[in-house]
């Protein structure tokens, strides 16, 4: 999980922002696809500007896509390929979790068709599935881990995936900072793995980072650029660094903040107030620690201070509240109180 951008009350679901519309293109297996054609040039030394006129580039989303964890981010993940003509298939540990996962996919799907009439309830269902079995991803040509942010988790969770892929397929983290050469270390094809860091919640957010690890191919890079362009989105791609770019700001901010809610400088609403009115951030740090959830940001902290120091050290508020079980929008309170649905 990430940094996103939402400006909706703290009360309000804020996966409830409306995707871009998109239609329905038919899944193909493809990386980056042009349809950038030469024109004939005219015998009489001119050339007709309906034939000399070039086509922008098709970006199509892999045919099949694999998701290894089926939390909010994997069943973002999930939701973003399906509207983007993928197959999408969700592996989760056990059963209980497996159904959980379809029922966050379905409930996505519902409110996408209720925004968009171009989109066809039944078609968008019938390309997902849900299991158990890693085996399922024998036939992906894209498989993204979406375990929760912990190395002793990822590890195993990627060699799953990884036995189950066929040869040619890319296997993605979704890590919002753990280093990708780390987890590159113990892949059987690393040239064919990389990061795709989602934003929290998915569907409204516009960007994807992708990180790229020492191995990772060039090929693989631009392939993923496509998908991530297919899905509406923006892709940067970064060189693997702990905390990439986005997590390093986006902690360093959120971890300031919260010093200065400790220290009783303002509220969390005026430290808020400060970021979104005096530099028009579209949402303020504190309620973007609470979506992220302040688990996940201690994770992070935690990570980036055994990389870079003192200047990470998560402060003793969030360690508590953690401690508390109070983790944001997740658990219904966090910096604010948060009264949707979870």
């Amino acid at each position: 999980m990430s940094e996103h951008s939402e400006t909706e009350a703290p009360h309000r679901s804020l996966s409830e922002r409306s995707e871009t519309k998109r239609g329905e293109p038919t899944p193909t297996q493809g990386t980056r696809v042009s349809s950038r054609r030469s024109a004939p040039r005219s015998t009489t030394g001119t050339q007709d500007t309906e034939t000399t006129r070039s086509e922008p580039p098709v970006e199509i989303a892999p045919a099949r896509v694999g998701v290894l964890g089926g939390g909010r981010m994997g069943a973002g993940i999930a939701h973003a390929f399906l509207l983007s003509g993928s197959r999408v298939t969700v592996i989760e540990r056990d059963q209980q979790s497996a159904d959980a996962a379809a029922h966050r996919v379905a409930d996505s799907i519902r409110r996408s068709v209720d925004r968009d009439d171009t989109l066809d309830h039944m078609t968008l269902r019938s390309r997902f599935t849900t299991g158990t079995d890693v085996t399922a991803f024998s036939d992906c040509d894209l498989v993204i881990e979406a375990v929760p942010e912990d190395r002793v988790l990822k590890a195993p969770a990627l060699a799953r995936a990884e036995s189950a892929m066929p040869a040619h397929a890319v296997l993605a983290s979704n890590t919002s900072s753990i280093s990708i050469d780390d987890l590159a270390a113990d892949r059987l094809r690393p040239a064919q793995f990389l990061g795709l860091h989602f934003f929290n919640p998915v569907p409204a957010s516009a960007l994807v980072e992708i990180v790229h690890g020492t191995a990772t191919s060039r090929d693989v890079i631009e392939s993923a650029r496509g998908w991530v362009a297919a899905l509406g989105k923006t892709p940067i791609a970064v060189r693997d660094s702990p905390g990439f770019a986005s997590s390093r700001l986006g902690v360093m901010l959120g971890l300031e903040a919260i010093r200065m809610l400790e220290e009783g400088v303002a509220s969390a609403e005026d430290i808020d107030a400060a970021m979104t009115l005096g530099y028009r951030h579209p949402i303020g740090p504190l309620r973007t620690t609470d979506i992220v959830g302040l688990d996940v940001r201690l994770g992070i902290a935690e990570e980036l201070e055994r990389a870079f120091g003192e200047r990470f050290a998560p402060p003793a508020l969030l360690r508590r509240m953690v401690a508390e079980g109070t983790l944001g929008r997740k658990s219904g309170r966090g910096f604010y109180e948060w009264n949707e649905e979870r």
